[in-house]
């Protein structure tokens, strides 16, 4: 019987998953699959851990879509197996994988049971940093609508809090000029609200940014909206959220396996949800099948 690891991030949901340590120990303690149990204190140590793991050993990671990208290195790095118990506030990586809602008790019995399924990841690349992701790759107003969700209330989580940021960055909107090249091909040039990558269907806590998105399908799919002013972003708003919002012709899908976005303003980027700063120029690549998760 293979040995299962568990990572807890007691941060995650603000907290919450906190209070489920006692309980996953015990659950660990009875099982007859050897179980591990770590509890993170801190990103570099556990990704330390991580890295000192069996390679592709299969580790159940308690929290959410920023833990995920946190410590998704040391998964590539090590060719680690991805089982997710969600915790976190955005869970957009849960739904894609269909465990988003499930309990914890059910969610680590699928991490036992299942057999595992490749998943694309996502490259980032710029003059200061290269980093993977697994859900989305945001770049301009989500980006700033993100940065605001991650210092938003605490008492506030899930799409609540990400609207709430969004009304909040509406009161400074800002255009970006970009011009955008996929696969060698210019497909977008001119003024722009935002130039976002997605991996899998839904971001921001479950909007579905691109319903069709699939994990497995050696592309990333790319979500372009052009200038918007603060009513007409008002407006797209609810569009978003019920999915209709492709077919307005300010919007544009497309998948691709390489990106390029520049622009003579510095853009700010999130991956899953994180920020991690400025560029006037960036590059996205997928790495298909990179990663292998557990899925229902």
């Amino acid at each position: 019987m293979n040995p299962l690891y568990l990572v807890i991030n007691p941060h995650a949901g603000g907290g919450r998953a906190r209070r489920l340590v006692p309980a996953m120990q015990a659950w660990a303690a009875g099982c007859r699959t050897p179980i591990t149990v770590h509890v993170a204190d801190g990103v570099p140590a556990t990704l330390a851990w991580l890295h000192a793991l069996p390679r592709a050993s299969t580790v159940a990671l308690v929290g959410g879509d920023g833990t995920v990208n946190q410590l998704l290195p040391a998964f590539l790095a090590n060719d680690l197996c991805l089982a997710l118990i969600p915790q976190g506030s955005g869970n957009d990586v849960a739904r894609a994988l269909g465990v988003a809602g499930m309990h914890w008790r059910a969610a680590l019995q699928l991490a036992e049971q299942a057999t595992p399924q490749a998943m694309d990841v996502g490259w980032l690349h710029t003059a200061q940093t290269q980093r993977p992701f697994l859900s989305s790759l945001t770049v301009g107003f989500d980006s700033a609508v993100g940065y605001k969700a991650l210092h938003g209330p605490r008492w506030l989580r899930g799409l609540p809090r990400y609207l709430l940021a969004t009304l909040r960055e509406l009161s400074s909107l800002q255009n970006w000029d970009m011009q955008v090249t996929l696969d060698g091909k210019l497909v977008h040039s001119g003024v722009t609200l935002f130039a976002s990558t997605l991996n899998t269907p839904t971001y921001g806590s479950g909007m579905p940014a691109v319903p069709h998105a699939q994990i497995n399908d050696g592309e990333l799919d790319l979500l372009v909206v052009g200038q918007f002013n603060v009513p007409q972003t008002l407006i797209m708003l609810p569009r978003l959220l019920m999915a209709l919002h492709l077919s307005h012709p300010r919007v544009l899908t497309r998948c691709f396996k390489s990106m390029e976005i520049r622009s003579a303003q510095a853009l700010p980027l999130a991956t899953d949800g994180e920020y991690v700063g400025q560029a006037r120029s960036l590059r996205v690549q997928v790495a298909a099948g990179a990663l292998r998760v557990v899925r229902k």
